[in-house]
């Protein structure tokens, strides 16, 4: 699949490999700077960014863009953010096997066009599937491991934040840890 990235973006709207294109509105591709360094991934879009075509743009989002200012990071400005399946899955439920199975050649390109030397993954969903099947969010959460040259780092989903907001303490360290990291990896994200 090696495409351009606005190719990409336009064949994922035609995209047909799972079921999720018959309910869809339209594919989410992500959104942010495609020349910084850290990338963010959650699982898949929701009904708003279902509508609105943009990753975490409802009540998740407006906590993940609170999160991230504290450490100085912008969704528009010095970050990428995008979800590991691009339609939504209906009722909001976890994307099934095969179908972040099906989406996975866009993250990969994705990712490789974008060359993160940071990957955060938002949540159970893209932890399981990036960093490690067995991960746990609530065990492993803020931990960095590194593969292919890449550190990576799975947090809490800012949804179950929303449900459980005893954890966002310990999300927010997680955030923390990923501006020291930054300033340790790829400074120049700061400067975009």
């Amino acid at each position: 699949m090696e495409q351009g990235w606005e190719q990409m973006k336009d064949s994922l709207q035609r995209c047909e490999r799972c079921g999720l294109c018959r309910t869809r509105t339209q594919a989410v591709w992500g959104v942010g700077n495609p020349r910084t360094k850290v990338l963010l991934i959650g699982e898949a879009p929701g009904r708003m960014e279902d509508e609105q075509g943009e990753p975490f743009v409802g009540r998740s989002g407006q906590l993940l863009d609170k999160m991230l200012a504290v450490v100085d990071l912008d969704r528009k400005k010095n970050i990428y953010i995008t979800n590991i399946v691009k339609c939504r899955p209906p009722e909001n439920r976890d994307p099934s096997p095969e179908e972040i199975a099906a989406c996975l050649d866009y993250l990969r390109e994705q990712t490789r066009i974008l060359s993160p030397k940071i990957i955060v993954c938002l949540g159970r969903v893209s932890a399981t599937r990036i960093i490690d099947p067995a991960f746990k969010v609530t065990q492993e959460h803020g931990r960095w491991v590194e593969k292919g040259g890449i550190h990576m780092m799975g947090t809490f989903h800012p949804a179950a934040l929303l449900r459980s907001p005893a954890n966002k303490p310990a999300a927010l360290e997680d955030f923390l840890g990923l501006r020291d990291k930054i300033r340790q990896l790829c400074p120049e994200v700061y400067e975009l």
